[in-house]
């Protein structure tokens, strides 16, 4: 009988997050998609080698592209290719999926923006938010909420040590 495989340590794995956009955005919807990725890009993203944070995600002629992330090309990877570290990545979505993005995009004003890159079943998966930007008073209030939460988890605990 043949022994299971040993699971990759990349498997399941976070490759990447946008902490900047849930301070910067509302995020009403997310959605999974796959990436479209060259074989060099693949090795760099397992070594950790990715800029996600100036990233969005924009259609184009009905389909969805993830522009501006930077994927920096391993030396020992890359040596036979010419690597273009900023071009602009096709997302792999079901057709409903890309459909239901366009119409909020374009009708309802919402933006596309990456929230996590990660590993699943060992393919690249990009979580896209469809989210509306946030006003200044917004990102005022959602930290005095934070701060709020926090102190209350304090005296609570405190409180609890006490009884």
């Amino acid at each position: 009988m043949a022994k299971p495989k040993d699971k990759d340590k990349n498997t399941g794995g976070t490759i990447a997050l946008n902490k900047r956009a849930r301070h910067e955005y509302h995020i009403d919807q997310r959605f999974e998609a796959g990436l479209e990725l060259q074989g060099w890009e693949v090795k760099s993203l397992r070594a950790g080698r990715i800029n996600f944070g100036d990233s969005y995600a924009m259609v184009i002629k009905g389909e969805i592209f993830l522009v501006g992330s930077s994927i920096p090309p391993l030396i020992s990877a890359s040596t036979h290719v010419v690597a273009n570290d900023r071009r602009t990545r096709k997302l792999l979505l079901h057709r409903a999926e890309i459909d239901t993005l366009i119409g909020a995009v374009e009708r309802k004003g919402y933006t596309l923006i990456p929230m996590a890159l990660y590993w699943k079943a060992n393919k690249v998966k990009v979580e896209i938010g469809l989210a509306k930007g946030k006003q200044a008073h917004d990102k005022r209030d959602t930290e005095k909420e934070r701060d709020w939460q926090r102190e209350k988890q304090r005296t609570m605990r405190a409180h609890n040590k006490h009884a």
